[in-house]
């Protein structure tokens, strides 16, 4: 069960990993045992916060999408790790355990392709055996840490990031990875905020990213938010601007990064990356080490995600195409390693991002407190 907060977030509101409320925009707040997320399907025309009551919403929100992005998916399930506990614990006692086992399923199977959402599911799991008693406050203190961590991380991979830069210019991006889409500051939007403290972005240019418009409706939002110089551009005309001169580098996010470097994100940005490096631009990708899957090979054991077609054909009840038009909607793309320049993280660049430097970079340490 979720309700209903409009406009701002919950009186007194503030993040586990930013408590007096200094990020600016934040999208997930977990406050006195209870679980608010902007409803970011409303943005950037309304900002209305949803309380989550238990797993099963929790689960619901990112299925369709209140929440969206691989890092704030994360958070999100290890926050919904502590309703479910709370509730099998208060329903079943000592046997908690295993009643809790169909939430955990029904969060896994939320979303299929962002690898971020079975990290901290196991993350969360990992706990259970040394528990005793109500599990409640243990679980909150290691979803905490999971949101404080990532905030933590995005701001030493925009950091990192930003040293790439070469000089100043301008950058396209895709999809959204700032604020919205993890714990804090962002991935990919946090490199370009990074960079741009530093003068070295002169303007962004944000594809729109159909179907759900994330680039149009939330990182357009939130750069604006910023201060930050941005226009937005269609997906299709990304090339073209490649081809004008001008452009330092693309920066993307990805929601599931291979242990041979493939990266699977946003549907589109295979393209970019063929268009980039055709056009001698480099194209990099930020993200936390969480969303490296070692257990998968290649990008091509990917399971990518498919979504209702209906997307596709119609935008905000309005058909786009003919009645009886059938469609393929993918919600994700696979980009070869090869294609990557670098793969930021919060433990180090994988430059260029292959079998032995991801492995190098999942064997160092964190650094992140």
């Amino acid at each position: 069960m979720s309700t209903q907060h409009p406009r701002s977030a919950p009186a007194g509101a503030s993040s586990a990993a930013d408590p007096g409320g200094q990020q600016g925009v934040r999208a997930i707040e977990w406050r006195d045992g209870r679980l608010y997320l902007l409803d970011q399907r409303l943005l950037p025309g309304e900002e209305r916060w949803l309380e989550v009551e238990d797993s099963d919403a929790a689960a619901k929100a990112i299925r369709e999408l209140v929440v969206r992005g691989a890092p704030a998916i994360g958070i999100t399930a290890a926050y919904a790790v502590v309703l479910a506990a709370a509730r099998r614990y208060r329903e079943s006692g000592k046997g908690w355990r295993d009643a809790i086992e169909p939430d955990l399923h029904a969060l896994a199977s939320a979303r299929p392709t962002a690898v971020n959402l079975f990290w901290a599911l196991d993350r969360m799991r990992r706990l259970f055996p040394d528990l005793d008693g109500d599990p409640e406050a243990a679980l909150a203190r290691e979803a905490e840490r999971i949101h404080a961590e990532d905030v933590a991380a995005n701001h030493r991979i925009g950091e990192l990031g930003a040293d790439l830069f070469t000089g100043a210019g301008a950058v396209i991006t895709h999809c959204n990875t700032g604020s919205l889409a993890t714990g804090g500051y962002g991935t990919a939007l946090g490199v370009i905020r990074s960079a741009h403290a530093r003068g070295l972005v002169t303007e962004v240019f944000a594809c729109e990213t159909r179907p759900w418009l994330q680039g149009a409706r939330l990182t357009v939002w939130e750069l604006q938010r910023e201060g930050i110089p941005c226009r937005l551009i269609t997906d299709s005309a990304a090339a073209a601007l490649m081809r004008t001169g001008g452009v330092e580098r693309v920066i993307t996010g990805a929601d599931r990064v291979a242990a041979n470097g493939d990266v699977v994100n946003k549907i589109g940005t295979y393209a970019l990356a063929v268009a980039a490096r055709h056009h001698g631009i480099a194209f990099d990708v930020a993200a936390p080490v969480s969303t490296i899957d070692a257990c998968v090979a290649s990008g091509a054991d990917v399971p990518i995600e498919e979504r209702d077609p209906s997307e596709v054909l119609g935008y905000a009840g309005h058909a786009v195409a003919p009645g009886g038009t059938r469609a393929w909607n993918p919600v994700f793309d696979m980009t070869p390693a090869e294609l990557v320049e670098a793969l930021i993280t919060e433990r180090g660049v994988a430059r260029p991002p292959n079998a032995e430097t991801i492995r190098e970079l999942l064997e160092a340490d964190n650094g992140i407190g």
